[in-house]
């Protein structure tokens, strides 16, 4: 079966607790999705309904309870613990509401750091972080230091970090809650561009409805 005729990434009654002061709280519940490639899908829903827990098991950072997360039909948490880190890091593009970008290193450096973690050499990690810089727009913003940037631009090189392996999907979680209408709104058409232009594959959790009007399914 080729990967044009099963999803990308795919939940199958996926479930998910935490105990919270003694309380068993149930966050996913018998979840099933699919993520069809080229699809660009925004979830949305009010604070402390699992959101953020979705991606998260999605990408591979938390294990459910039970169910599987099958990504082209081979499920992740098959995988031993070394396998998981390089799926992680081959597979799947993160982008946080907080850029979590490292003060210390410029914006070209941040951007570096998943080819260096993915044993590309200096040379090769830097030609890729410069390609990612340029498709966001930070072409001439590379070797500023981080606290140079401003909020948006910051955000952009979280983008960038994230695309530099080219993954196959990118999980994006209120990557504009923490800035102001008009520079969110370059961020959102930034992920549109990538999507439409580049046929990157997303899954956004985001409270901004006119974004997620903006994305598509199958």
């Amino acid at each position: 079966m080729s990967n044009q005729q099963i999803p990308l990434i795919q939940l199958v009654e996926v479930a998910k607790s935490f105990v919270t002061n003694g309380n068993t709280v149930d966050v996913l519940k018998g979840i099933c999705l699919e993520v069809w490639e080229g699809e660009m899908v925004a979830v949305v829903g009010a604070s402390g309904v699992g959101k953020s827990t979705l991606l998260h098991v999605m990408g591979g950072l938390e294990r459910p309870d039970s169910g599987d997360v099958l990504c082209r039909g081979e499920n992740i948490f098959g995988y031993n613990d070394e396998d998981l880190a390089r799926f992680r890091n081959e597979t799947i593009g993160f982008v946080f509401q907080f850029h979590h970008l490292l003060p210390e290193f410029n914006a070209l450096e941040n951007t570096m750091m998943p080819a260096l973690i993915n044993g590309k050499d200096m040379s090769e990690s830097q030609e890729r972080a410069e390609v990612a810089l340029t498709r966001v727009g930070l072409r001439d913003r590379m070797k500023h230091a981080i606290g140079e940037l401003s909020g948006g631009e910051q955000q952009r090189v979280a983008v960038a970090r994230s695309l530099i392996l080219e993954p196959a999907i990118l999980l994006a979680d209120e990557p504009t809650g923490n800035l102001d209408p008009k520079t969110g709104e370059t961020i959102h058409d930034l992920l549109i561009s990538l999507n439409r232009e580049d046929g990157l594959t997303g899954v956004i959790v985001t409270h901004n409805m006119e974004l997620a009007e903006n994305f598509h399914g199958r």
